[in-house]
């Protein structure tokens, strides 16, 4: 009876990883599939989970990858050890092991499925939202001339520190829950509840691999960087409670981000924070094609927003946190991006991390409508 109900433990778990196979390939050659699930059926799973993991002070996503971790360095090497000296229960170890490392796999392979992979099939949100149409260069100039004066306006009005940098000391949960639900009036997938965004507590290593914030699909958890510039955290935190809400492409959350912080919050931080960021993507978007009719725009830019702009991780950042490099910061950082370069292509966007700067497409569809 008991090798019977091992049997069983295993094959329940080896058809759940079929069924989540099988989905993955109906979101992929079935749009309407992957629309019906995200829109009709994934609030009803973020909104329980979200609500549960919220209860936590801290990320329950962060914990359980550290769990992971502990599973990997130090599971293998004690069953190996028990294999060689427990002679006696050598195949109840490796039963045990086997079932353990399944359950983990199943797990992931079902949290990604159903919380991030079927959205990346989804129609894109240009299509369902916007007017997309070809735009000119001359549009492109004159969004980044715009974006220029809003930027420059906006810097002189937000709080700065002694050094005259940006300073954001506001609730940032609760001006971003708002800015998400009244964009949710335009865009209706984003109505709904939205949990607390958590502070990573590795945060360093978050800043190594060059993360403002992350989603964590097995906790369904907004998080964000709290070691990074503060310029960054507004339009982070909504770039985060997009992905709750089913917007898994990079773009599409960046756009929704900015949004969120331009359109529908009144805090002029959170303005600043949108408006700054579209304006570096939409800058190094005129730099990569070489439009040279646009470059005496940027001497056009305000010392403040030139203080504030690509700006990271604060001044002397890396040498006052020199002791927590277990890793050397540019392995880390190469390898992060290999691996989300390497997950977005998986999910059909053969652009990879490139997927961030399409953001720009998205602003001209929304400034410039067919």
């Amino acid at each position: 009876m008991k090798k019977i109900h091992i049997k069983k433990r295993y094959s329940i778990l080896l058809a759940i990883c079929l069924i989540m196979v099988i989905i993955n390939i109906i979101a992929r050659v079935c749009t309407p599939f992957a629309d019906f699930y995200t829109e009709k059926i994934f609030h009803f799973v973020t909104i329980p989970f979200s609500f549960i993991s919220g209860i936590f002070p801290f990320s329950f996503g962060e914990i359980l990858i550290i769990l992971a971790i502990i599973l990997v360095f130090a599971g293998i090497p004690l069953t190996v050890i028990l294999l060689i000296f427990g002679k006696n229960f050598r195949r109840k170890t490796v039963g045990i092991a086997c079932f353990i490392y399944l359950f983990v796999f199943t797990f992931v392979l079902s949290t990604e499925t159903m919380n991030c992979f079927i959205m990346y099939q989804c129609t894109p949100f240009a299509e369902k939202y916007l007017n997309p149409s070809q735009h000119t260069r001359n549009q492109l100039i004159e969004l980044y001339s715009s974006l220029i004066d809003k930027t420059n306006e906006l810097s002189e009005q937000v709080p700065r520190d002694s050094m005259n940098y940006f300073e954001y000391n506001g609730d940032v949960n609760k001006k971003a829950r708002s800015a998400m639900k009244k964009a949710g009036e335009t865009f209706p997938q984003l109505r709904g509840y939205y949990p607390k965004a958590k502070p990573i507590l590795f945060s360093y290593f978050m800043s190594q691999s060059h993360l403002t914030g992350i989603y964590f699909p097995f906790s369904l958890e907004a998080n964000y960087n709290d070691d990074m510039c503060k310029t960054n955290l507004p339009e982070t935190v909504c770039h985060e409670f997009s992905h709750l809400k089913g917007f898994i492409q990079e773009d599409e959350a960046n756009f929704i981000s900015f949004y969120a912080t331009t359109q529908c919050s009144n805090d002029i931080c959170f303005q600043y924070s949108g408006y700054i960021e579209a304006l570096e993507y939409v800058h190094n978007q005129i730099y990569k094609n070489n439009i040279t009719d646009a470059f005496y725009l940027t001497d056009n830019i305000s010392d403040n927003v030139k203080k504030d702009w690509f700006r990271f991780m604060p001044d002397n950042y890396w040498e006052e946190n020199k002791k927590k490099e277990v890793i050397p910061t540019e392995t880390v950082s190469t390898v992060s991006t290999d691996a989300l370069d390497t997950n977005i292509k998986m999910n059909g966007r053969t652009e990879g991390v490139e997927t961030y700067s399409l953001m720009v497409e998205l602003l001209l569809d929304f400034y410039y409508p067919a």
